[in-house]
Formats: structure tokens, C-alpha cells, sequence
């Protein structure tokens, strides 16, 4: 009985397990993003659920994603619709394409319109010149005349999204490479290869005027490419056997082959540019330092001569700004100074530091606009206990709730900034290359965006108070005007606006510049306003 009742529990514990098993292997399978599921089928419904992964697939590491997989469907789907397919037209909201038999005996060239946003359709020759557009040359297919009269040919355009399907190793999302409008072009004869064409087809890519720091650069998807760091991703873009004609608002690119093209944009800072802005960074922090220092001493000294000192807030918030922006300063000089040497705990504690600091100066750069705010604007009912003590929680306990939560995530590490050959220029210790990217916008850019918007808003209502006032008193001081001026230029500097500039650097590297000066120069800009305020609201 003893025994009987023991093969029991455990036929009953296998069968259990099955279920376990077969439970967990039924809901992998119904993760489309897997690549398994709609592994061989081509249908309107797998074509859309796997399209989802575009957007689903966004962020590195996520595990219900195999990106090599979803790579190859839609490489599989190319030589589906030449080989399977009756299908000569594919019209979805994320993928267009065109399957047309081709005499190979034709005694001119193919042209063919790539609009993202329509089918695409053969033109004549004399209507070809469509913003994007390709063109076969006919040596391709009368290479091909001897073995077969007829060949299948499938043009598809097909929008990747932002996500990271189709991006690869070599594209790097956290510098702000691209692929042109997300959009890949294929060219597909189904199973026949082809490669080292005599005369290169032409694809042409439509753009508008890119700044000269940005590169673009023709590339196809070589699927025999891929990362040891990224063991999932099968394929990789590569330029071999491709050529790059940059106009001014399109770009032909010469290909030797048939497959997968796209078009990269990727910002660029070339070595000596690097090392010029680095030059006019170091001079202006250092600049910055000694008046740091300079106001950060002289408070000390006028708060020990002058008892009232120790009651005002305003001294107290100038002086928390002017730590923070010498911190700051002192941290860049280490990080650049020290690049990559050390541990990579070092590197980790040195990006995190950095991290905290710049945090700590956009937050006392808002601080000071709520405070000037309260003086200017509101005026009346302003009065806060333990006022200074609420701001410093603020200006610095926030930042470190941030840092914490991203160095929790691990998100400090190398960091390096390249050029158009993929060379790093400059190497310091920041947020890790292409696993931290949405820490970095969010903490970083993001953060910055708030404290800037609110910091432009409070401006603007102090230029209007200001102007108003000077109206009124036009006949009374004819310099009125020119005062309040040059009193906004010191605010404008003083919280923090002219960090706005950075939203101009896409522009061109002389707007890339003219931030690298001003930011630099930040506290020797703002001193005339503070000794305008000679310590006093």
C-alpha cells in the first residue's frame, strides 16, 4: 500500500510538472517579439503582430525580445513574397512593397519611386526624378539572362521605428544616431544572389539640409555581422561595397548588391574640434572657479563682519548655486583629466558624482528663479519658515534621490564620443553607451527641459515687470532702459537660461561653441548681477 501510494504522489507530481512546462512553453509561444511564433508565416495578421515589436522592442536587455529573430522574419519575408507570394502589392501603415516579374532581356534601365508613404510603383525614364527613388541598371538582370528569361523581383519599404529592430551594434541610440525616418528599403530577387555588380543600382534618399556635424553614410544589413555584447542581434550595418553621394537635400547611394539599405545620420565631433571645445571649457571653468571661490570666500568674510547676513536668504542661495557650479566645474576637470583610467568602480563613482553635481546646478538655477520670482512677481505673502533649510532639501537631496535611483540601475560607466570612422575622440566617465539611454534623457535631458522651462518662464515675467516699470519712469532716467538690460542679461545667466543654447548646438558647430563659452562662463557672466543686488533682496 505504502508503495503503491508513493507511485501515486509522484505520477501525480510528473503530470504537474507537464502542465508547469507546457503552461510556460504556450506562453513564450504567444510572445510575438520572441520571432517564434510567426516564425514561417507571412499573413496579414503575423505580418501586424510582429510590426508591434517595433515599438515594443525599445529598450536594451528586454528579454521578451529576440531581435535576431525578428531581424531574419523580415528578411524571410523578402524571398516570401518573391518565391510564395501571388501578392504583387503590399499596402500597411508600416510596410509598402511591390513584387513585379522582370524580363531579363530589357534593353534599359529600371526606375522605381521609394515615397515612404505609397506603394512603390516602375516610372519612366523621363519621370524617374522622384525625391526618393531607385534605379537597377541593366547589366543586373542580363547577368542573369543565360540561366532564366524571367526573374521575380519584391521592392519593399518597411519603417523599423525607433525602437532598436534594424538598429544594430554599430548604431548607437545614445549619441543620437539614426536610421533617415526609420525607414528601410529591400531589393530581393528571392533566392538568387547577388553581389559584385559591375554597374552599382542607385538608391536615392530624400532629406532636408543636415547640419555639418552630422555625417551620413549609405549602409546595408550584413546579416554575417554581429556583437559578442549583444549576442541576440544577428546582423550588423555595414558600408563594404556601397558609396555615399551627399547633395543637399538628397543622398545617392551606389550598391554592389541586393539586400537591405538604409540611410545613417550620425553627429560627429572630429579630433580637433573635440580638443578645441575641451581647451575653451577647461579655461572657462577655470575661470568660473576662481570667481567661485572669490564669492564663496567674500560671503564668508561679510557674514562674519555683518551680523544681518546670517538672516537673509538671498546671500545663502547665491552662495548654495555658487558651490554647486564649483563642484561641478571640479568634477569635469577630474573626468576629462582621468578619462577611462582606474577601476570600473572608479569610473562608476566618477560618472555618479558627475551626474549629482550637474543635477545640483540645474535645481539651484530653478531655485534662484522661485526666489526671484517670490521678490519680483508675487511680492506679498512670501514668507516661508525655515525657508533656506526647504530649499537645500531641494537642491540637494533631489538629486541625490535621482543619482541613487540610477545608479541603482547601473547606469554609470565608459562613455565616449566619435567620429565619422567610428573613432572615440574624447572618453570619459558618464552614462554607459547604449544601455542607459533612457536614464540619460530622462534624468538628464528631461530634467533639464523642466528647470529650463520654468527658469525662461520667470524671466520673461521679470523682463515684463521690469519694462513696465521703466515705462513709467522713461522721463525720470532716460538710462533706465539700458539698465534694465543689462539687469535681465545678469538674471538670464545667474538661472541658468543660457544652458538653452544647447538646444541650438544641432545647428552647427558654431552655435556648439558659442554654448561651450557661455555655459563655462557662467558665473562670470551672472557677477554683475549678484553685485548689482550687493547681498540684498
Amino acid at each position: 500500500m505504502v508503495t503503491r501510494g508513493a507511485l501515486g504522489v509522484l505520477l501525480l507530481l510528473h503530470l504537474a510538472s507537464d502542465q508547469k512546462n507546457s503552461a510556460t512553453m504556450h506562453e513564450e509561444s504567444r510572445q510575438p517579439c520572441k520571432g517564434l511564433i510567426n516564425a514561417n508565416r507571412f499573413d496579414d495578421f503575423s505580418l501586424e503582430d510582429t510590426a508591434k515589436c517595433f515599438s515594443a522592442c525599445a529598450q536594451s536587455g528586454n528579454e521578451s525580445c529576440n531581435l535576431g529573430n525578428l531581424q531574419r522574419y523580415w528578411l524571410n519575408y523578402e524571398i516570401h513574397l518573391v518565391e510564395k507570394s501571388l501578392t504583387e502589392t503590399v499596402n500597411m501603415s508600416f510596410l509598402k512593397a511591390l513584387v513585379k516579374n522582370i524580363n531579363t532581356n530589357i534593353s534599359e534601365d529600371l526606375h522605381f519611386s521609394l515615397t515612404p508613404s505609397q506603394v512603390p510603383k516602375q516610372v519612366t525614364e523621363d519621370e524617374h526624378r522622384h525625391p526618393d527613388r531607385v534605379r537597377l541598371p541593366r547589366s543586373l538582370f542580363g547577368s542573369l539572362q543565360g540561366s532564366r528569361p524571367m526573374v521575380r523581383l519584391a521592392i519593399t519599404i518597411l519603417n523599423v521605428g525607433s525602437g532598436n529592430v534594424f538598429k544594430g551594434p554599430r548604431l548607437s541610440l545614445e549619441d543620437d544616431s539614426s536610421v533617415l525616418n526609420n525607414h528601410v528599403v529591400g531589393l530581393s530577387l528571392g533566392h538568387i544572389n547577388v553581389t559584385g555588380l559591375a554597374e552599382p543600382l542607385e538608391i536615392t534618399f530624400s532629406h532636408q539640409h543636415q547640419p555639418p556635424n552630422v555625417t551620413l553614410s549609405c549602409v546595408f544589413w550584413d546579416v554575417t555581422k554581429g556583437s559578442l555584447s549583444s549576442p541576440g542581434s544577428s546582423g550588423d550595418w555595414a558600408s563594404r561595397g556601397c558609396s555615399t553621394d551627399v547633395g543637399v537635400n538628397g543622398t545617392i547611394c551606389r550598391c554592389d548588391h541586393l539586400t537591405f539599405f538604409a540611410l545613417l545620420l550620425r553627429p560627429i565631433l572630429d579630433q580637433v574640434t573635440v580638443k578645441a571645445l575641451t581647451r575653451i571649457s577647461q579655461a572657462g571653468c577655470g575661470t568660473s572657479m576662481i570667481f567661485l571661490a572669490f564669492t564663496v570666500v567674500l560671503y564668508a568674510f561679510l557674514r562674519f563682519s555683518q551680523q544681518r547676513l546670517n538672516s537673509e536668504d538671498v546671500p545663502k542661495i547665491h552662495v548654495a548655486l555658487s558651490v554647486s557650479l564649483f563642484l561641478l566645474n571640479l568634477a569635469f576637470f577630474i573626468n576629462v583629466g582621468h578619462g577611462l583610467k582606474g577601476s570600473d568602480a572608479a569610473c562608476w563613482a566618477r560618472g555618479a558624482v558627475f551626474h549629482y553635481f550637474l543635477l545640483c546646478a540645474f535645481t539651484w538655477m530653478s531655485l534662484e528663479a522661485f526666489h526671484l520670482y517670490l521678490l519680483v512677481i508675487k511680492v506679498f505673502n512670501t514668507y516661508f519658515g525655515h525657508y533656506f533649510l526647504k530649499l537645500s532639501l531641494v537642491g540637494w537631496g533631489l538629486p541625490a534621490l535621482i543619482v541613487i535611483g540610477a545608479g541603482s540601475a547601473n547606469s554609470y560607466g565608459p562613455y565616449a564620443i566619435r567620429d565619422e570612422k567610428n573613432t572615440a575622440t574624447l572618453e570619459l566617465c558618464w552614462f554607459c553607451e547604449k544601455t542607459a539611454i533612457s536614464a540619460l534623457y530622462v534624468t538628464v535631458h528631461g530634467y533639464f527641459l523642466i528647470t529650463f522651462l520654468f527658469s525662461a518662464v520667470v524671466l520673461g515675467l521679470v523682463a515684463l515687470k521690469i519694462f513696465t516699470l521703466s515705462s513709467a519712469t522713461a522721463g525720470k532716467e532716460k538710462r533706465q532702459h539700458w539698465k534694465g538690460v543689462l539687469t535681465l542679461l545678469g538674471l538670464s545667466s545667474l538661472v541658468g537660461v543660457t544652458w538653452g543654447l544647447a538646444i541650438l548646438t544641432p545647428l552647427g558647430l558654431s552655435t556648439t561653441y558659442v554654448f561651450a563659452l557661455f555655459t563655462s562662463l557662467q558665473e562670470t557672466l551672472s557677477l554683475d548681477s549678484r553685485r548689482h543686488s550687493r547681498w540684498r533682496s
